[in-house]
């Protein structure tokens, strides 16, 4: 017998093992990838952190961002041993854009809780003539955060928030100035009315540096009409946005938002009925009936 004939004859009786299958994508849209977001301020009920952090493990939520104002920052520290006794991620907070007062005390909690998060900054439209100068300006206000960031084992996220620095490709500009790996982006659909027609074409722009991305029931136009915030499953470009970051690959958090001045927990509620009704069709199947929302009609 041929050495080759012997060796496929061997090959034959004793089969290789099967390779281990290749593990399924994470779905992107899974309950534990869920971030409540815009529920601080925005709440009719005025919750404590006690409170809403209740909320938050009633409704499922395994992350949740930060949202505040000067009167909720002498209870952030309570808020944050309740999400840590809770098992809960704090995925982000927001951030001046600045390294005054507000920002030591929220990174003196931080450090104490040794919390590593992503701070998200927005800023206004930036002095400078020209692109060039407002990229420079806006880098030189953003980078001592950045590092101050870094310092504490945190990310720095630009949140769109309109104007000249809510476009993506100026982000990315002012991400590449900044030349720190800690900086990337939080994108909002809320605010990202304008931008709906090229949504493809930015998402796999932003994807290198997307570190969070907020859904919203999306309507074309919605911004101007009153329906610039809606819950998920009321806007008609809700399945074609949520496909598209599907597709693209995107694993990061995905916020699910508040902001309106609802009770939050209702809120919150409408838009995880949302998206459970739209999954379904996302995947190819037929919808069920369409959820009764408690804060839209």
């Amino acid at each position: 017998m041929s050495r080759a004939l012997l060796l496929a004859t061997l090959v034959a009786c004793f089969p290789q093992p099967a390779r281990a299958a290749e593990p399924a994508p994470a779905d992107v849209f899974k309950q534990d990838n869920l971030v409540a977001w815009c529920i601080v301020p925005f709440d009719a009920k005025k919750r404590t952190p006690a409170e809403r952090v209740e909320m938050l493990q009633k409704l499922g939520f395994k992350k949740y961002a930060y949202d505040w104002r000067a009167e909720h920052l002498p209870t952030f520290d309570e808020e944050v041993g309740l999400l840590k006794k809770a098992k809960i991620e704090l995925t982000a907070v927001w951030f001046p854009a600045n390294l005054g007062a507000d920002a030591q005390k929220l990174l003196e909690v931080l450090k104490k809780h040794e919390i590593k998060t992503q701070l998200w900054v927005t800023m206004g439209d930036p002095a400078g003539k020209d692109q060039a100068a407002k990229v420079e300006s806006t880098a030189k206000a953003l980078k001592p955060i950045a590092e101050e960031a870094a310092k504490h084992g945190c990310k720095l996220a630009l949140y769109n928030h309109g104007g000249w620095f809510g476009e993506p490709e100026n982000q990315i500009a002012v991400i590449e100035a900044i030349k720190l790996k800690n900086v990337g982006i939080v994108y909002n659909q809320h605010h990202g009315h304008d931008h709906f027609d090229r949504f493809p074409e930015l998402l796999k722009l932003m994807k290198p540096h997307l570190l969070a991305l907020n859904i919203n029931g999306s309507a074309k136009g919605g911004d101007k009409v009153g329906k610039k915030i809606l819950p998920l499953g009321a806007g008609e470009l809700d399945l074609t946005l949520l496909r598209t970051i599907r597709a693209s690959g995107y694993s990061g958090p995905i916020g699910i938002l508040g902001h309106t001045q609802d009770d939050a927990a209702e809120r919150l509620a409408d838009n995880l009925d949302g998206l459970k009704w739209l999954l379904p069709e996302l995947a190819g199947k037929e919808p069920g009936p369409r959820p009764t929302y408690r804060t839209w009609k």
